[in-house]
Formats: structure tokens, sequence, C-alpha cells
């Protein structure tokens, strides 16, 4: 289908060039985007936009938001718009900051020194994954950052695919929206996509481990908060006066069931993640996320952190406890059963490009979870990368190279479809 040298070579140049440029997103600190360095990723992508020789070429100064389109080269009324979304920050999770990515060539499975200096070594035993790369090569930190392949992978393979199009005006095609947007790691999902400007009315995310896998469900998912606020006194002289705010804190998090926690629950199964508690006698607050795939158990989750904190009102008076739940975003099955097509194509694409396609239930969220409650189905394609968020991070090149595949077999997929 096209020379697979050449995508080698330009999906690795451009995620060892994209993975230097830090753009690490800040959750919690108010403001969108979170870090005014992830435009200097998105000005770097505009430009090699309009060098590739993609059209309507835009970035929005304000929202960090980068679009461009492939108009279509086949006769007006055929086939079908579809695009491609992809995010530019990187999670907070570990450095993302001097990153220095290097290449092993034709790994053998045995340990990764990715440190000498600083004897850091990536154990086989630890992340067997590994030995589903042997032979290929990878693309690796120094052991001191992340990668940054969740999403720049996604990035390198969306960009190779449009410089291939656009140098290959012989390859049919339709309408190909693109868009590259910010803070995906700290729930921004992508709130300040134009869907006007984007123009595709049905596109795939490209986000999470693994090659060939693919998700049309994730969770249900929302945000608590909780808050107690105490009343201090001098120890000596408070029995029957004082009321620790951590300790009202402790029981809330006692009274959540211990068994219902991401590290005790896989597949369809839901949880609580207490993910901060801070406080003192006077004050305390605890944060957490709520997750199910599952729309009635969901709601049973929300309404049994509501019961706990009415009962410590009770106990310590309603005044002293707070509860907030804050929606984050809907399983995307409701919408995506509406539009089967989309999950077919992808299965076929995967499947004609020699894989095996999985497809599970995403123990997670993507942009494409919200945005398909906005009007834009969005099912997620795998990037490919492997153990995102931290100093252990990997992505073979071949898993980039193949994605590139994937996404043009798409392509010709909807060439063939009527948006009629």
């Amino acid at each position: 289908m096209f020379d697979n040298a050449v995508i080698y070579d330009q999906v690795k140049e451009r995620m060892m060039r994209y993975a230097k440029v830090d753009t690490q997103s800040q959750p919690y600190n108010g403001i969108w985007p979170t870090t005014s360095k992830q435009f200097d990723l998105a000005r770097m992508l505009k430009e090699e936009l309009i060098k590739i020789g993609v059209s309507e070429v835009y970035m929005d100064e304000k929202a960090c938001v980068v679009y461009g389109i492939i108009p279509s080269n086949i006769p007006a009324g055929e086939g079908m718009a579809v695009g491609f979304v992809a995010h530019m920050d990187t999670a907070p999770d570990a450095s993302g900051s001097n990153v220095k990515p290097w290449v092993l060539e034709n790994y053998d499975g045995s340990d990764i020194l990715l440190n000498k200096e600083q004897h850091i070594v990536m154990k086989a035993q630890d992340y067997p994954n590994l030995k589903e790369y042997i032979g290929q090569d990878l693309i690796l930190t120094d052991g001191t950052t992340l990668l940054g392949g969740d999403d720049k992978a996604s990035i390198a393979a969306i960009m190779t695919m449009a410089e291939y199009l656009c140098s290959n005006p012989q390859v049919l095609h339709g309408d190909i929206s693109i868009a590259f947007t910010p803070d995906e790691e700290v729930g921004g999902l992508a709130r300040d996509l134009d869907l006007n400007r984007f123009g595709a009315k049905v596109a795939y995310t490209l986000d999470g481990d693994h090659l060939g896998w693919y998700e049309d469900e994730t969770f249900y998912a929302s945000e608590a908060v909780f808050k107690a606020t105490g009343r201090s006194v001098h120890t000596g002289t408070a029995k029957g006066i004082m009321i620790n705010a951590v300790d009202i804190a402790s029981k809330f998090m006692s009274a959540i069931p211990q068994d219902e926690r991401p590290q005790y629950t896989e597949g369809v199964e839901g949880f609580y993640h207490l993910i901060s508690c801070e406080g003192s006698c006077e004050y305390a607050k605890v944060r957490l996320i709520i997750r199910d795939f599952d729309k009635n158990n969901f709601k049973k989750r929300e309404e049994l952190l509501q019961q706990i904190t009415d009962k410590l009102g009770r106990e310590y008076g309603t005044d002293r406890v707070e509860l907030s739940i804050k929606h984050q975003y809907s399983n995307m099955k409701e919408v995506l059963d509406k539009v089967p097509f989309l999950s077919k194509a992808l299965y076929e694409a995967i499947a004609d490009a020699g894989l095996e396609p999985v497809c599970e239930p995403f123990r997670g969220g993507t942009d494409g979870s919200a945005l398909s409650f906005r009007g834009l189905p969005c099912p997620n394609l795998s990037a490919g990368y492997e153990n995102a968020h931290g100093r252990f991070e990997y992505v073979p090149i071949q898993s980039m190279a193949k994605n590139v595949e994937i996404l043009l077999l798409l392509c010709d997929k909807f060439r063939k479809y009527n948006e009629n």
C-alpha cells in the first residue's frame, strides 16, 4: 500500500521530535489550557501541517486547538468525511521536562538499561508486554521522565498519514478532518474543539495502549469532593469541645466499600478512587472519582456517597459536612450503538492491516467520551504505546507505522461510504 521504510522513518523522526517538547498539563489550576507550554507543540504542528500541504490549517490562539482538512479528491457527493483527533498534552504523573528519547533497535527480550549513571533498568519480568515486541525497535527515555507517547505517538501517526495523502494525490479519499487538542490528561475532554470548524460529522480519537486495540465503551464518570469543618481547641481542654475534621474525613473514607477500588477491580467492574486527602483539626477535604459502566450502578455509587455524608451530618451537624459531585463524562456506547458502522469500519481496518482486533470496555475516558455526546461520535483507536504516564513508557516504532496503515485503510473505507 505504501513504502514501509519511508513511513517508518517519518513516524520515528516525528515521535523523537515531538517527545522533546514539554507539553505537560496541570490539574486543578482553573485555567484552560492548563499550561502555556502546550502552545509550543501546537505552533509546531500548525507550521508542519502547512508545509505538508494540508488545507484550512488554523490554530486557535486562545484555546490551543489546531485544525486542518485534507480535501476530498473524489467526485462531489461521493464518500463520507471522517476526522481524527489526538491530544497534545502529557500526563502530570511523571516529569515531561527535558525528555531524552532514544531508540533500542531489534529488542531481544532482556532487561533494558535506561540510565547507566542512575542505574535505572526496565526489567522484563515487571513489564510482561515487552515480550510482544521482541525484534522490534523501541523508543524509550533515560528513565527520569515519561516519553509522551500518550499521545504524541498518535500525533506522529496522523501527521504521517496526512503527509502520505498530500504527497500521493492518486490515492482517492473523501474529506479528512484533523484536530489536535490540549489538556486531555486533566479532564479537558476536547471542550474547546469547534465542531463546525472541524467539519467531519464522525471521527476517531487515537489514544491508548496496545496495538490493534480499540474502544467503543467507556465509564460513566464523576468527581466528588467531600469537605469537613471541625472545631479546634487546646488538646488539654478538648473533651466535649473539639471536633476533629480529619476524624470526620477518615470516617467518610472508611465507609466507602474497601474492595471497590481500582486495585481490586477489572473488566466492567466499577470503583471509587480516592485521589487525595488533606486536612487539619479545623478543616479536611477528600477528593475522589466515581466510575462505572452501568448507568444505574453509577447512580447508586453517587447516592451512596450522599448517604454517607448525610449520616455524618446527623452525627456531627449538617453544617460541618459538605459533598459536591461533578459529572465528567458518560459511557460513549450510548451514542456509538446508534452508529455501528464506525466500530465496524475500525474493526475491519485493523484486521485488514493484518492484526487481530481487540475491543474491550475502556477503563478510563477519552476525548471521544465527551465528543460523542456533543454530536461527534468518536470510537477510540489505540496509539500503540506502552506503560503510559510513567518513566518506563516506550513506543514500538513498528506500532506507529502500523497505525498509519490503519488510518489509511479507514480513509479508504469512508471513501466508499455515502453520507446520505
